[in-house]
């Protein structure tokens, strides 16, 4: 049979039923409850099979339904009305439009992937879906946010497992006319494109898709277009495929054309172009080079637009681990950037971006993060403790700091709350408190009965218990097409029993099977007699990770033993929608990460937003949110063998779980509540349901960080770029000055014989400027506890005032003297040192030129 041609005819809908096409074409129908009960209504039973897409639902119902619900007053006025609710919450002011000061008129937020709903398989995991939040999160919250990233034709990967326990992979093609998604296109209806040099003389061109996530609008590009040859069609088949040189094109699409696309689709629409590029790890690091072409264009050098860009910049690294950074052959680079790709840069301007010229860096290597962060006047970690690795990860960059004067803050991760809290939820605390938002109630009210809020988590439990039986049977009958659907899946986890989840990706630092590491203690607390738990299991390994893979199937072969197949169950091709399901619908949320290897780990903030308690390693976010309340902390073992690390990790999880978590789960009162649980529900969900929220992540991306940058990039702009130009030549003078720059001596007293607390440190620091002024540059006194190996600890810091007139340069070869005073505060080990660094009001922290000279 010769292939099928496939695409998507949408429907004709009553005039009367015109609403419903507004509301199915905005995304805000994924995480508004109301909206998908609306759509709900017109067949459930499709609504469901369609996995609650309102514009496949509205493909399949029937014309005779549809003339139904058009004669349906109530259903019709229904429908205005929420359209009309979705019209205000576009257009009113919201937080943003209410925050003092200046702030950006634009942000441009890119990103290789976006989960923001089933219906539009854009991601692969983590990353992704806390991008579709971060999206959601702005719309709320009114903040003028474009997003910028690319349409995968079949997505990730949709994943099956075989008879034996393999993970399979099939990549089934997307049809965008069947999405959320329209073309975009100019006045005349002629699709605007926008085209990319290659250095075979060919040319690249790619479409823009646009989709409406409620106030923010997402640019898709899409090189699956007749302009291109066939090699050119395919660079955006899927995400994460292909080799390195495919994996370039596509990282050169999102950030190069990523920023013309962005600028083409302001322009068109009228609206102001982006003061703040945000790039969400390092895929989208080459748009800060397209940026700087741009103003290189408009007659700046490329050091000048090089600080004008960096200004305007901020950068998310994700990744905790060397190994997740995207690098490249400098070869490769060289061929790419030694056209008219970016017209006025130069190929050796673009090595030494990405270049790991450190200690540790390896040569003729090309690194997406390095280039980030020196693209980049601003980055964060995705944790507290992320922040921290990432500071001493990227150390190498700013030699002769200490790893916590590097540049690189956090902003720990948040998850949207409507999208991620279940509608069981979100009804109790409609009905309770008058409101649906789950981040502001109290919680401990005695208004909430604990009877009412136990229901509803049994609820919710029974969900994922019917959801995982549909799942398991469809599975069965993929792997047994021709037999008939095995009794012992409809049986498959009982919705009394204390149930565990663990879903996420498959990499071996996540350690999918630590729960496998003594299997007679996991089968006897499996199938306790009195009290038995279950655990459900979901998450994809890459289809290129056979270590991965073949962790899944290790677990997946370990739950088919009968005596355990219903207590243990794997469920295949992991999701939004299974998550959905999943996280509200289990009792106890399991992360047993290698520690610091989990950047933030958003699954157990999505659990905890339903009432779910961690049990986990401290790492990510449960290293700063843990309180010995809202659940359990699994002790890292500190030791160097890695076996007997999982066997001591694995025995406190188990012992965790014999001994304090099933105990508190099934010890009921008379009416059968597990009062203590209850309590620990309650503190959990009054205490981490606003701080792990994004809309909390997200109003901290603008006030610490894209608030600033688009001050500091004001500031380099106005006037012609005269800043830009100021503080590059600055930053040219201090480089070539800062050899002769040093700390001669320092001397100080004051104090009595014997230090007591309230004595006071003079200090007289003698500073060669090597021609500077001491207005270029910054002397401090860090001081603190004394500890081992000459460390300081609980650090402060003092600058020291030059005693020579400001503004003056010393005699060539005549230190220049600082003074300070340091008064002793407590008692103990004391210490201090002086440091000498450059100081520009343009310059975002300290380190920012990297260069240092101290005592």
């Amino acid at each position: 049979m010769k292939a099928i041609r496939k695409f998507t005819v949408r429907a004709v809908l009553p005039e009367r039923l015109s609403a419903l096409e507004a509301l199915a074409g905005n995304l805000r129908w994924s995480w508004h409850e109301p909206t998908r009960r609306l759509f709900e209504r017109i067949d459930p039973t499709v609504w469901r099979a369609v996995d609650h897409d309102p514009i496949a639902l509205l493909g399949e119902v029937s014309r005779e339904r549809l003339d139904e619900l058009a004669a349906d007053d109530g259903y019709v006025g229904w429908a205005n009305q929420l359209r009309d609710e979705l019209t205000s919450y576009l257009e009113e002011p919201r937080w943003y439009q209410h925050l003092e000061g200046d702030k950006p008129a634009r942000i441009a937020y890119f990103s290789p992937e976006f989960g923001i709903a089933a219906t539009l398989p854009q991601y692969s995991g983590g990353l992704g879906i806390l991008a579709g939040d971060h999206l959601k999160s702005a719309s709320d919250l009114g903040i003028p946010l474009v997003a910028v990233g690319l349409f995968y034709k079949a997505g990730y990967f949709t994943q099956a497992i075989s008879a034996d326990g393999w993970q399979l992979e099939s990549y089934p093609a997307l049809d965008p006319d069947g999405l959320p998604l329209a073309v975009l296109r100019r006045p005349d209806r002629s699709p605007l494109q926008i085209s990319i040099a290659l250095p075979d003389g060919r040319a690249l061109h790619a479409r823009i898709w646009q989709a409406a996530v409620g106030r923010v609008r997402l640019l898709l590009l899409d090189t699956d277009i007749p302009e291109n040859a066939d090699d050119l069609r395919q660079i955006t088949d899927r995400l994460y495929g292909g080799g390195g040189e495919h994996r370039l094109l596509q990282e050169i699409l999102l950030g190069i054309g990523g920023v013309r696309a962005v600028l083409a689709w302001s322009e068109l629409t009228r609206s102001e172009a982006p003061e703040v590029f945000h790039t969400n790890e390092g895929h989208a690091g080459f748009l800060g080079l397209e940026r700087i072409a741009g103003l290189i264009g408009e007659g700046l050098s490329f050091s000048e637009a090089l600080e004008v860009v960096r200004a305007g910049t901020v950068f998310t690294t994700h990744t905790p681990v060397p190994a997740g950074i995207d690098r490249f052959d400098a070869a490769l680079i060289t061929r790419y950037f030694s056209t008219d790709l970016l017209p006025g840069v130069q190929v050796d301007d673009v090595l030494a971006l990405g270049a790991e010229s450190y200690d540790g860096g390896t040569k003729d290597v090309f690194n997406m993060a390095v280039m980030g962060l020196r693209l980049a006047q601003r980055a964060n970690g995705v944790s507290k403790l992320h922040g921290q690795v990432s500071r001493g990860m990227f150390s190498g960059l700013w030699p002769g700091f200490d790893p916590n004067d590097v540049p690189i803050g956090s902003v720990t991760n948040g998850v949207h709350a409507p999208t991620w809290t279940n509608p069981r939820l979100l009804e109790l605390a409609e009905k309770t408190f008058g409101t649906s938002d789950t981040t502001r109630v109290d919680w401990s009210s005695e208004a909430l009965s604990d009877l009412d809020l136990w229901s509803v988590r049994n609820a919710m439990r029974a969900d994922l218990v019917e959801d995982a039986r549909r799942r398991t049977a469809k599975s069965w009958r993929s792997q047994n097409p021709t037999g008939p659907v095995a009794a012992w899946t409809n049986e498959v986890l009982d919705p009394d029993v204390l149930t565990i989840g663990f879903a996420r990706r498959v990499p071996t630092y996540k350690r999918l099977t630590l729960m496998l590491h003594d299997r007679d203690r996991l089968r006897a607390l499996l199938t306790h007699p009195e009290r038995p738990i279950q655990i459900v299991v979901a998450g994809k390994s890459h289809p290129a990770d056979d270590e991965g893979k073949r962790l899944i199937q290790e677990l997946v072969r370990f739950a088919a033993e009968p005596e355990i197949r219903g207590r243990l169950v794997f469920l295949p091709d992991y999701d939004i929608a299974m998550a959905q399901t999943l996280y509200p619908g289990t009792d106890v949320w399991l992360n047993n990460p290698l520690r610091p290897l989990e950047a933030c780990g958003t699954s157990g903030m999505k659990a905890a937003l339903n009432g779910v308690l961690n049990l986990s390693i401290l790492d990510g976010w449960w290293d700063e949110f843990y309180d010995g309340e809202n659940g359990w902390a699994i002790p890292s073992a500190e030791v160097t063998d890695p076996a007997e690390r999982d066997r001591r990790e694995a025995e406190a999880m188990y012992d965790l779980i014999e001994h304090e978590i099933a105990p508190r789960f099934y010890d009921r009162d008379h009416d059968g509540i597990p009062r203590t649980w209850m309590q620990s529900i309650r503190h959990t969900l009054r205490t981490l349901s606003p701080a792990l929220s994004a809309d909390r992540m997200v109003g901290e991306y603008v006030q610490a960080l894209y608030v600033p940058a688009a001050a500091a990039e004001k500031a380099l702009s106005a006037d012609h770029f005269a800043g830009g130009r100021a503080l590059s030549a600055w930053r040219a003078k201090v480089d070539a000055a800062w050899p002769g720059v040093s700390v001669a001596h320092v001397e100080s007293g004051g104090m009595t014989s014997v230090p007591q607390v309230g004595d006071e440190l003079h200090l007289r620091a003698h500073i060669h400027l090597g021609g500077l002024s001491a207005d270029d540059v910054l002397v401090e006194a860090v001081y603190g506890r004394s500890g081992e190996n000459d460390e300081l600890t609980d650090v402060h810091r003092l600058a020291l005032e030059p005693v020579a007139a400001q503004g003056t340069t010393p005699d060539a070869g005549k230190p220049t003297l600082f003074t300070g005073t340091v008064k002793l505060g407590r008692a103990g080990s004391f210490g201090y040192t002086v440091r000498v660094v450059p100081h520009n009001a343009l310059m975002a922290a300290p380190a920012d030129l990297g260069l240092i000279a101290t005592a």
